[in-house]
């Protein structure tokens, strides 16, 4: 193998928790290489929410490195089987969406999505799997079940889980893998990305395509980023995410707060920094943890924005955390004289987005006003101009009375 298809191999490799197979890749790439061809890089989503955060990227990184080295990405919407909702880590049928929701969410992805891949049309295409989904009829239907047995579908661990468990498991999620898996054969990709959560579909996939004659896609799976709590997966619903919208500030904060031990999973899955240039980050001895954890900060938000951006959002944090100064830009709220809640007030400031989260907020101590942390939700507070509330430890709000 010549030095430069090593070089992208290693590159490739980097961060994979499993390849199938390491051998069958090297040997894609160099028949890619000898027949001047594009690799077909396949990577499938269901628009089921809008919003990308950074457990995302870490297979959509790893999509962009092939495109890098001149392969296409070969982006699937499904939009058909987001109809019936990925069983994967569910311990309950998914809900269906509606087309209008999934049509939505697709076109916030994509928005979300330039932020990281090459969108030009040399290196991505995107197909939605309703083109051929929507086609097959019930004998089309019927040969494609009849590929997989239900003593290996039940391997699958949630499908598992729940069947020891006595949970019902309707026969639509078994279409499920079959239909990811014939994704790839109508494609013709040649490597699919997931994270570990998809590892039976992707091999689904491999599986399909050897009986319908095509050579079968090489599997590679990333591992699922932790969130700024070090235990769930980073999700929104478990408010421990980052997201790829959020605001610098917002972004260098939250980073500023992991922990020292989860530095390296976060230096090796969202950045492109060496891999000896990392063991010397992480090692405290050779460079204190606030010191690493502000250049993670300032690569990841560089990529989403810009340098300047990062220094800016590095230059607030000093400010506000390390000499416990005021922002100089804060949003200023107008409110009346009178008395008001303290939880009303909060809402009114956009420092929280209900009357009962703003109320959860102060009994947990998350909010202060002029540097006094409060505890009363319903205490009656009267509004002046220059008061300063704070909630968390990166929102804040300036009140000028009218």
């Amino acid at each position: 193998m010549t030095q430069d298809i090593e070089q992208a191999f290693e590159t490739l490799k980097r961060g994979t928790v499993e390849i199938y197979s390491e051998k069958e890749l090297k040997e894609k790439l160099i028949d890619a290489r000898k027949k001047g061809r594009q690799l077909r890089i396949k990577l499938g989503m269901d628009p089921t929410a809008p919003d990308l955060h950074l457990g995302h990227t870490v297979v959509m990184r790893k999509l962009r490195q092939f495109q890098d080295l001149g392969h296409k990405a070969v982006l699937i919407i499904g939009d058909y089987t987001a109809r019936i909702g990925d069983p994967t880590g569910q311990n309950t049928t998914r809900p269906v969406l509606s087309g209008e929701d999934i049509d939505k969410n697709a076109q916030t992805y994509f928005k979300q999505a330039e932020k990281i891949l090459d969108t030009s049309k040399e290196k991505l295409e995107i197909r939605p799997n309703g083109e051929w989904l929507r086609d097959l009829d019930l004998a089309a239907i019927i040969k494609l079940c009849s590929s997989m047995t239900v003593a290996r579908m039940l391997e699958r661990d949630t499908f598992e889980q729940r069947y020891k468990k006595g949970d019902p498991i309707s026969i639509h999620e078994f279409l499920y893998p079959l239909m990811q898996g014939y994704d790839s054969v109508m494609i013709e990709s040649d490597v699919e990305l997931g994270g570990t959560d998809q590892t039976f579909n992707n091999l689904a996939g491999r599986d399909l395509q050897r009986i319908n004659a095509q050579q079968p896609q090489i599997v590679m799976t990333m591992p699922i980023l932790a969130g700024l709590d070090g235990i769930e997966k980073m999700s929104k619903s478990k408010n421990n995410y980052i997201g790829v919208t959020d605001e610098p500030a917002d972004m260098f904060g939250k980073i500023m707060s992991i922990s020292d031990e989860m530095m390296e999973n976060y230096f090796t899955l969202l950045t492109d920094v060496p891999e000896d240039k990392i063991a010397e980050l992480i090692d405290s001895e050779k460079t204190h943890p606030k010191k690493a954890k502000a250049l993670l900060a300032k690569d990841i938000i560089a990529q989403f924005y810009d340098s300047e951006a990062a220094q800016q959002a590095e230059a607030a944090f000093e400010q506000v955390f390390a000499r416990r100064e005021l922002p100089d830009d804060m949003p200023e709220t107008v409110m009346a004289a009178e008395p008001t809640p303290l939880s009303r007030m909060i809402v009114s400031a956009g420092l929280a987005g209900s009357g009962g989260e703003a109320k959860r907020l102060v009994k947990q101590g998350g909010v202060s006003v002029n540097g006094e942390k409060m505890s009363d939700p319903t205490a009656q507070i009267a509004p002046e101009s220059g008061m300063v509330i704070k909630v968390g430890k990166r929102k804040f709000a300036k009140v000028v009375v009218k």
